[in-house]
């Protein structure tokens, strides 16, 4: 799509929503902050200019039309998944500078290095073992993973461009794809599942223990790890299949680098640290974003970190500017009523249609919608609440009614590139266009509707919860 024809397409969404007849039960601040988070959404599509640009002028825009005050436009800057993403990009730029992460790639590629299906399956094992004790997937697969799938494609010598395709794009989009249903399978795997199991408590009075939520998650989730990342192998094939001489490069590899160094102790203590720190997050009360930044200061203070690696970094810069605006807009249309109005709706056009197309409808109906979300937690207090309550009001039991719509809210993360904390930091990394990001993440999220629905469906069934 030409520069010119995205712009005008840009404005034209903005303006044609702006001006058209505002439906009853919103305020004229709601349906304009619509419009004008439309208008971002199509320009981060279209590109008429880069996605930082855009987001700047969507929130210049927010200020003089008075949809926002200017000083609530620069609260974008001020949210803990922003700059929690920003330390993300940083710490793993740490990861290849002390070669801690080359490391670790080939050590990984020793180990599982004749397949590059082998290398993401192996990292799903990782995320698995480390995704009950995290409940943030920001944290996990941001903080944790990304570093270590960065190296591997360093060590690949896959980087963004002429050699993405090499297998960097490949395991960018399986790594991120799997960690979404790391998410689902466990209850403090995600920050937000908590809150859904309190809001089926408080709506529902259903009760959904830890045990009880993988169980139900277990077999569809497993299937979801052993598929995904077979079929993008096969619909985005990386073109390093087979590496039979991986191993033994590796190895090579390794004896050259020698001992460890000092840098990397430093580093690998900063890893570990951060990996107990936020598995003991729920006992410490301390922030996540906050042990992040910890982690960041003792690299600063140790020397592996300097101040102008941190500003060099640009990709954490322009991330903080695009992921805060949309997380703003998402933020506000909820406080402005454009959510509870829009969950209302659905609501009254549900009540009557069968058990099973109201669940199925419910878990679509929550999927698709992300597409108007920066935030899957926020997509939870907003949503939640109001689409668990079809499936009951066609006589679906509560538990099935609560949990199939849980399932949805981990994995509808898998849509765009700024529908969760780990996709700007995965898509930032510059392996995957846009296009092709949403492309397969609508093909991703076909699978989570066969694979939870049904196979999960089934599953439910021989547990008796139906």
């Amino acid at each position: 799509m030409g520069k010119k024809i995205g712009a005008l397409l840009t404005i034209g969404v903005v303006l044609v929503i702006w001006f058209s007849p505002m439906p009853a039960g919103l305020t004229p601040q709601a349906w304009h902050l619509f419009a004008i988070f439309m208008g971002t959404v199509v320009g981060f599509i279209a590109q008429p200019i880069e996605a930082g640009s855009v987001a700047l002028v969507a929130m210049v825009m927010l200020a003089l039309t008075n949809t926002l005050k200017f000083s609530q436009v620069l609260t974008a800057f001020s949210g803990n998944t922003v700059w929690l993403i920003v330390c993300a990009f940083i710490l793993a730029r740490a990861f290849i500078i002390t070669g801690l992460g080359k490391r670790i790639a080939y050590l990984v590629m020793r180990s599982f290095g004749n397949s590059s299906l082998k290398l993401v399956y192996s990292l799903v094992i990782s995320d698995v073992i480390i995704g009950p004790a995290i409940p943030s997937n920001s944290a996990r697969a941001g903080g944790l993973i990304f570093p270590i799938v960065a190296s591997l494609c360093e060590a690949f010598d896959s980087h963004p461009g002429a050699s993405s395709r090499k297998i960097g794009a490949y395991l960018m989009m399986a790594v991120f794809h799997i960690d979404f249903v790391v998410s689902a399978m466990f209850l403090t795997a995600m920050v937000g599942n908590p809150i859904a199991v309190e809001l089926a408590k408080k709506i529902l009075n259903v009760d959904i223990t830890w045990m009880s939520w993988f169980v139900a998650a277990v077999v569809p989730g497993v299937i979801a790890l052993l598929a995904i990342p077979y079929v993008l192998y096969k619909i985005y094939p990386p073109e390093i299949k087979k590496t039979p001489e991986a191993k033994e490069m590796a190895n090579k590899v390794l004896q050259n680098m020698g001992p460890i160094s000092k840098s990397e102790k430093i580093m690998l203590a900063v890893f570990v640290g951060l990996l107990v720190l936020w598995a003991t997050a729920s006992m410490t009360k301390l922030d996540g974003t906050l042990i992040a930044f910890m982690g960041l200061c003792v690299l600063l203070i140790t020397r592996v970190l300097t101040w102008e690696n941190v500003i060099k970094e640009t990709k954490a810069w322009d991330t903080l500017i695009w992921v805060g605006s949309v997380i703003l807009m998402s933020d506000y249309l909820n406080k402005a009523g454009f959510i509870p109005w829009f969950a209302e709706i659905l609501e009254h056009q549900m009540v009557g249609t069968s058990v099973i197309t109201a669940i199925v409808l419910s878990f679509i109906i929550y999927l698709y919608s992300h597409y108007f979300f920066a935030s899957m937690s926020a997509h939870i207090t907003s949503m939640y609440g109001a689409l668990i309550t079809l499936g009951v009001a066609s006589g679906a039991p509560p538990f099935i009614s609560a949990f199939i719509v849980a399932m949805a809210s981990n994995v509808c993360g898998c849509l765009t590139h700024f529908g969760s904390g780990p996709s700007p930091v995965f898509f930032g990394a510059g392996y995957v266009d846009q296009k092709t990001w949403w492309r397969l993440g609508f093909i991703i999220s076909i699978m989570h509707i066969v694979i939870w629905v049904g196979i999960g469906g089934i599953w439910w069934k021989v547990l008796g919860y139906w």
